[in-house]
């Protein structure tokens, strides 16, 4: 199990399943948080009042439980993993009201044929580190044009994996975390 880090459900516990996903630590949580907010303060941004979150490749959802936790509106969630949507399902059910979250059971490089209802502030990828879905994703981003000015991306993945951002969006961070690297985008 792992723990809420911070906001009204701090120290609820989420269930984690066995196999299938590498769940963000508490410390590389605490400090992808930290930055966030720290953006949002210097640049006169709410980062949760009336703020939805996507948590693509979900596994347990600890971004987007956190995200709710700490004062955003509504998060969605994308896992494919039957097994692993049940325990999703679950630590929603536990963290959320029936209004603030919605998983869809499909490939996180999906979005593009998703009904997004919620004009998304922060999106959080974080796929297992032997996949690299980013410039798919980051076309889907503009093609669907679910991003706003204040829209932030947020990147886990492993230090050695390549990633080509692509040219309308800009790094606002990046940070690494012993084998992993956490990365901060904005559209330009």
């Amino acid at each position: 199990m792992i723990n809420i880090i911070g906001g009204k459900n701090k120290g609820a516990k989420l269930q984690v399943p066995k196999n299938f996903v590498r769940p963000t630590s508490a410390i590389k949580r605490e400090a992808i948080f930290s930055i966030l907010e720290s953006y949002c303060l210097k640049n006169s941004i709410d980062p949760y009042k009336d703020k939805c979150f996507i948590d693509l490749f979900a596994g347990s959802g600890s971004f987007g439980l956190e995200a709710i936790s700490r004062g955003a509106s509504f998060s969605y969630f994308f896992e494919i993993n039957n097994e692993v949507c049940k325990i999703l399902s679950l630590n929603c059910k536990r963290i959320c009201k029936d209004d603030q979250f919605k998983i869809f059971q499909k490939d996180s490089t999906s979005l593009d044929k998703i009904n997004l209802i919620f004009p998304i502030s922060v999106i959080f990828i974080d796929p297992p580190y032997k996949l690299n879905p980013f410039q798919v994703l980051f076309k889907q981003f503009n093609n669907k044009n679910i991003l706003n000015d204040h829209s932030i991306i947020i990147i886990e993945a492993n230090k050695k994996t390549s990633i080509k951002i692509d040219k309308d969006f800009i790094i606002i961070n990046e940070k690494v975390y012993g084998k992993t690297k956490i990365i901060f985008l904005k559209k330009l």
